[in-house]
């Protein structure tokens, strides 16, 4: 059976995340069910990382099975036109290797986190951001993240869900961004490592939020990795704002 993947981009909004639900939309249902108006089904897909509710990717990679074998471009039309009115697009199409597989062919997972610093509450772009009503200091806020760079044991910002078999990751990059706006001031944060724990990028972005909002001090972030305590971490941040924005892979079926 040809192998594809998936270049996908969502607003994650109407979902309850990824992964398929009987009673609950999602975004892996959307996509299953756009490949059963092509080939008759079931179709199981798989993904490079299973987003929660309300979480937005604009570089999430999945790979399906099929039994004809379908130009890429064609098949990636195909399903854009029966994903509709979904907030679902498949950016681009691939054929793989039959051993290729979106979650464990995975080297790198990129994520995007966006903050608005606003007084006012948004109108149009609701569900985009993390909104907050106060200034912060992006300076407090990346000394604070450069205590969480490297291998360490990321106990403290780890969901008690979670079902990592253990807490101990190598975070490669957090690197915040300020962008003026006329309406304040949006950061954005890029956190890159191979994988993430359950709520882990959440749990270090409301952290640095209290490091910026001069709650806390830089020095504090490292005193809670270093608690390995999910009773020292900050505050979780809300799942608007994030983004899943890229995978990365040895081969790219993308280049």
């Amino acid at each position: 059976m040809p192998r594809y993947a998936l270049l996908v981009e969502y607003d994650g909004q109407p979902f309850s995340g990824w992964q398929r639900q009987t009673s609950h939309p999602s975004v892996q249902g959307a996509i299953e069910a756009a490949l059963a108006k092509l080939e008759e089904g079931p179709h199981t897909i798989a993904a490079a990382g299973r987003t929660d509710a309300g979480v937005h990717a604009t570089g999430q990679v999945a790979h399906c099975d099929l039994t004809k074998d379908w130009d890429p471009f064609r098949l990636s039309e195909a399903l854009n036109h029966h994903l509709r009115p979904a907030p679902v697009a498949i950016l681009r199409a691939a054929r793989v290797a039959d051993d290729w597989h979106a979650r464990f062919s995975a080297h790198e997972r990129r994520y995007t986190f966006r903050l608005l610093s606003r007084r006012a509450p948004l109108a149009f772009e609701r569900g985009q951001f993390w909104r907050v009503g106060h200034p912060l200091d992006a300076d407090l806020m990346r000394a604070g993240a450069a205590h969480l760079i490297g291998l360490h044991d990321f106990t403290t910002f780890r969901s008690s869900i979670c079902q990592a078999k253990s807490p101990v990751k190598t975070l490669d990059e957090v690197t915040i961004t300020e962008i003026p706006r006329h309406d304040g001031t949006e950061f954005r944060f890029f956190l890159r490592a191979r994988s993430f724990l359950h709520n882990q990028v959440r749990s270090i972005v409301g952290t640095l939020e209290r490091v910026g909002a001069g709650a806390w001090q830089p020095d504090d972030v490292a005193a809670a990795l270093a608690a390995r305590d999910r009773a020292a971490c900050g505050p979780v941040c809300p799942p608007e704002g994030l983004y899943l924005s890229g995978v990365e892979y040895p081969n790219s079926p993308f280049p």
